[in-house]
């Protein structure tokens, strides 16, 4: 870490929509999943640099919801670059002292697939380095639909009343329960918009946009998303 990146003020939790693997692909001639390949290899270099310069939690977006209406060829491959990332991790998160855990709703991939995340999660659960939270098949909506059904499976047996639903409660019912709200969050690709992710946790966030697709996103554009945050004036509730 140089001098001047000593001096910054790093967000302890980093959030990043991956955003412009398939348009970076575009512009060079190749298929949109050559994208996807090169983005999730960039995933970890990024992971390294984070911990780096002092972030603590890593939070990426890396498939919604919503993603699994592309076309079924471009799915399949992400599954595959999915499973062959985690089989990769096993390896190299010891080495990077990384801890890894996935966001979402599971229940959509392959036994094998979850099996798979789940041991992964096990596997690095000692890790005190980085943290990275995965979200996969995830959208904040159904994030915050599910943790309502969970409370109301608790209101409906007697062990939570209405009037004793609070914020904290909601919060504790979420898949980000045990982990900070994002300090920043980052999109790549030139898109302004948040695109259902962690809307609940990103309600004092601060937004950097960049139109460095994710495959091009490197150390420099993570110190230069870092600086803008630390130019922000954080405020709370107005204050």
């Amino acid at each position: 870490m140089t001098e001047d990146e000593e001096s910054l003020n790093i967000p302890r939790h980093v959030a990043i929509i991956l955003d412009g693997n398939g348009r970076w692909a575009k512009k060079r001639g190749m298929p949109r999943t050559y994208g996807h390949k090169v983005g999730a290899e960039n995933v970890e270099k990024i992971c390294r640099e984070a911990w780096d310069i002092g972030i603590k939690y890593l939070t990426v977006y890396a498939f919604s919801t919503e993603n699994w209406s592309r076309p079924d060829d471009e799915v399949s491959t992400l599954m595959r670059l999915f499973g062959s990332y985690i089989k990769s991790t096993f390896k190299t998160a010891p080495k990077n002292n990384m801890r890894v855990r996935f966001i979402g709703d599971l229940s959509r991939f392959t036994p094998k697939l979850r099996d798979s995340m789940r041991e992964l999660e096990e596997f690095t659960s000692n890790l005190t380095g980085l943290s990275l939270q995965i979200c996969v098949n995830y959208g904040s909506r159904d994030e915050i639909r599910r943790a309502v059904v969970r409370i109301a499976e608790n209101v409906k047996n007697g062990t939570v009343s209405p009037e004793d639903i609070t914020e904290e409660m909601i919060t504790e019912s979420l898949d980000t329960r045990d982990i900070p709200d994002p300090d920043l969050m980052i999109r790549t690709s030139g898109e302004q918009r948040l695109s259902n992710y962690l809307l609940w946790q990103m309600a004092y966030s601060e937004f950097y946009f960049t139109e460095t697709a994710w495959p091009d996103f490197d150390r420099t554009e993570l110190i230069k998303a870092c600086e803008a945050y630390a130019q922000r004036n954080r405020r709370y509730g107005g204050i």
